[in-house]
């Protein structure tokens, strides 16, 4: 239910969004036939559709991100046809969404061709896809390797289009020594909670924690352990998330310089927690330890002061969130650290937990690369739809030969 609740709200956000007209960005410059040294023509400027859209669904949102998500829901209401690539993960569920799709587009009198779906088929159908000459534009949700290679598929079409992917990241969290001092069992308490929602398998998971030693950090990694240790196993989505979720836990735990605070046992399709602690020194020294792991496990890392603290902000790579945990005598250190997470993320959350992400006007689901591979779009919120849309100047056209919504 809240699902689908989420997936229709969205399309209702865009039909309202789109009806104020905003979206077109209408812009006019009269003309000034008697300006000096040169005159000037009457010039407009409209956002109009990119064309046909093709979209890839995610594996661990069968609804909010795949047939009928967030991608489709922006393409469509900027004018664009959409042709969806069903993922194999949840079949029937895309097809049970499509026909609902072919239902409104019926009952509206639409033309059939403003949406497609299609199934099956190994990697080289979502090859031929993105390859079409017809296709102008590539939405993607999923993983880094996946989406890199539809990507440089994009970039080496003869006719080259963008390719708008979202591909996860570890979402740290920074937590501020006063903040940590008030309420350590609190803060432990909800990170655990939030890392291991729906077996960890959210693109905002935040997987990493840094903190400053001393009994804090102690605390704090006590508490966090405490809080994932009753965790029972939870069924992953499908046979490759666990897989890779099984390797990734290899690699952190086979990593120099990583102890284990948690481990537990999970195979075949199933998923229980780990957590993991190292310092700041061998994080700054192994770029894999900053590699997303989509699952509940958790990192924490260790700095020995505030000036180290920023150095590991310094070296992340791009994120779809990152997190601060401060109270007011925080105010310094988290104003130092700002500067630096708005040029790494695109939501920075103060005193607040990153999975769940609001569909709203104001939302920002994307960020530098490799979070994804546009750092100036969104995949949620109504300004996503400005991915597939495309701005045309006007000059000295006559007003009866002009697009309506800009005479």
């Amino acid at each position: 239910m809240l699902f689908r609740s989420r997936t229709t709200g969205q399309l209702n956000l865009f039909a309202d969004h789109i009806e104020t007209g905003a979206y077109l960005d209408v812009r006019k410059d009269k003309a000034l036939p008697d300006r000096a040294p040169l005159p000037r023509p009457d010039l407009r400027l409209m956002q109009r559709p990119i064309g046909p859209v093709a979209v890839f669904g995610a594996s661990n949102f069968p609804l909010a991100f795949s047939t009928a998500g967030g991608d489709t829901a922006a393409a469509l209401a900027a004018g664009c046809p959409v042709v969806v690539k069903g993922h194999s993960a949840h079949p029937g569920v895309s097809d049970i969404v499509a026909q609902a799709i072919l239902a409104a587009i019926i009952a509206c009198g639409m033309h059939p061709g403003v949406f497609s779906q299609i199934q099956g088929g190994n990697r080289a159908v979502g090859q031929a896809l993105v390859q079409h000459p017809l296709i102008k534009a590539v939405g993607f949700t999923g993983s880094l390797g996946g989406g890199r290679a539809l990507f440089d598929l994009c970039a080496a079409r003869p006719e080259p289009i963008p390719f708008f992917g979202e591909l996860g990241s570890v979402n740290p969290m920074f937590l501020l020594p006063h903040a940590m001092a008030a309420r350590n069992g609190e803060i432990a308490a909800g990170w655990a909670a939030s890392l291991v929602m729906g077996a960890g398998q959210f693109c905002t998971n935040p997987g990493v924690a840094v903190v400053l030693e001393g009994e804090d950090a102690t605390v704090f990694t006590s508490a966090a352990a405490a809080a994932l240790e009753p965790t029972a196993a939870q069924t992953m989505l499908t046979d490759g998330i666990a897989q890779a979720y099984h390797e990734g836990r290899d690699r952190i735990a086979s990593s120099k310089g990583v102890q284990e605070v948690l481990t537990t046992t999970c195979n075949s399709r199933n998923a229980t927690p780990y957590l993991f602690t190292t310092t700041a020194d061998d994080w700054l020294a192994n770029k894999d330890l900053g590699e997303e792991v989509f699952g509940p496990l958790g990192m924490i890392v260790i700095a020995r002061d505030m000036d180290q603290v920023v150095e590991v902000a310094k070296s992340l790579v791009g994120q779809l969130t990152c997190t601060i945990h401060m109270d007011a005598a925080d105010a310094s250190d988290a104003r130092a650290l700002l500067p630096i997470l708005e040029r790494k993320a695109g939501r920075i959350l103060a005193n607040g937990f990153p999975t769940g992400v609001e569909v709203s006007d104001t939302m920002v689901h994307g960020g530098p690369y490799p979070a994804s591979t546009n750092f100036g779009a969104t995949s949620v919120g109504t300004m996503s739809i400005r991915r597939f849309l495309r701005p045309v100047c006007y000059q000295n056209i006559p007003t009866d030969v002009l697009p309506q919504d800009i005479q």
